[in-house]
Order: structure tokens, then sequence, then C-alpha cells
């Protein structure tokens, strides 16, 4: 499996308005944003063209295409925060949703939803802030393999080593990119120094 950290000095701005306690939800939702479409930038690189004549204003000249947008797969709900980059991006992307819920006693995913478009012999990308232990990516990108893409990319904010280990194991053959990969895991398995719970922050639904 290949990790990608994206080191951008744009990149790593932005990783710090994530980071910072103080930062409101309206601004922490733009920095997500903005950093969303840089990762996604980065981790398209790979995508097939193909080639085709036009007409410029001035003369005929062979120009590269997409064959296909890659298909977009967020997974709820943090992954959300990501997918209006994407879509700015690949307007025309086909996008699927992966529901995951996580048991804060044994921190396994628990599947709540799960509606994909076609797959087969597409590009895919899987979105997910924040990689902790690992379960819930590896979960999503389960039933994206499954579905028989052509390639399949992990993009998220932050990674925790664990995380990162898990995936390597589970799908070595997925490549990750992300902002950070971080030190490590607490107790309660948030990662280190992190930022938070992402979700809550997204959407403004933290505790007081």
């Amino acid at each position: 499996m290949a990790l990608i950290v994206v080191d951008h000095p744009l990149a790593q701005h932005l990783m710090a308005t994530l980071r910072d306690r103080t930062t409101p939800a309206h601004l922490y939702r733009a920095a997500c944003t903005e950093l969303s479409r840089l990762l996604i930038f980065e981790a398209t690189r790979g995508l097939p063209l193909t080639e085709r004549r036009i007409h410029t204003p001035l003369e005929e000249t062979t120009v590269r295409q997409l064959v296909a947008p890659p298909a977009v797969v967020p997974v709820l709900r943090a992954g959300l925060g990501m997918l209006g980059a994407a879509l700015e991006l690949f307007p025309d992307a086909p996008v699927g949703f992966v529901g995951l819920r996580r048991d804060e006693h044994n921190f396994t995913p628990a599947r709540y939803y799960c509606k994909l478009p076609p797959l087969a012999g597409r590009d895919a990308l899987c979105l997910d802030p924040m990689i902790a232990t690992g379960g819930s990516a590896e979960e999503a990108l389960k039933l994206i393999q499954a579905e028989g893409p052509r390639s399949l990319t992990m993009v998220a904010v932050v990674a925790a080593p664990e995380g990162i280990d898990r995936l390597a194991k589970a799908h070595p053959g997925v490549a990750v990119f992300c902002a950070a990969l971080d030190r490590e895991l607490n107790a309660r398995r948030y990662i280190l120094p992190g930022v938070g719970d992402f979700g809550d922050r997204l959407y403004g639904t933290e505790e007081a």
C-alpha cells in the first residue's frame, strides 16, 4: 500500500486551521473544502486519458481528456465535508455513500447505509477525513472493492499509524493520500495530536 502525505505549504496551512480548537464551524468547513480539493487533485494524477482531435480558433490539434470521471464515495457523515470539493473538480462524477457508525465500547464500525453507483471498470475515490483505527476505512473499502472498480484510492485529511498499518494489511493495493500522519491514538481511539471529532467540528455539534 502506498501512503502519500501531501506536504504542500498550503495543505499544511489549512491543516493548522483544522487543528486549532478555536476555529469556528464555518471556517472549519471552508478549510476542509480547500484542503480536500488539494488532496483530490493529487490523488487523481493517474487517471487515464484519451486523445481526440479538435479545432482551436487557429488550427486543428490533438488534446487529451479524461476517459471518465472517477466515482466518489464519501463515508458518512464526516466524508460529506470532502464531497463538495470532489464535485467541483469532477462535476459529472457518480456519487455513492457508505454509512458507518463507531461503537464507542469496542471501537468497531457498524454499517447502517450503503448505496453505490455502478463501479465495474471505473476509477473510484473513497473520502473519509480521519483514519484512526482504520476500521471504518477498511469496511468502506471492502464494500467498494466488491463492486469491481478499475482502481480505488483513499483520500483522508489525517491518519494515525495504527490505521495505516491496518489498511496496509487489509487493502495493500489501495493508495492513501492525506495531509498528515499523526503520532498515535489515545485510549479512546482519537488521533493525537489530531483535530478532535471531525464530524462534530464540521457541523458545529460539539458538546459545550
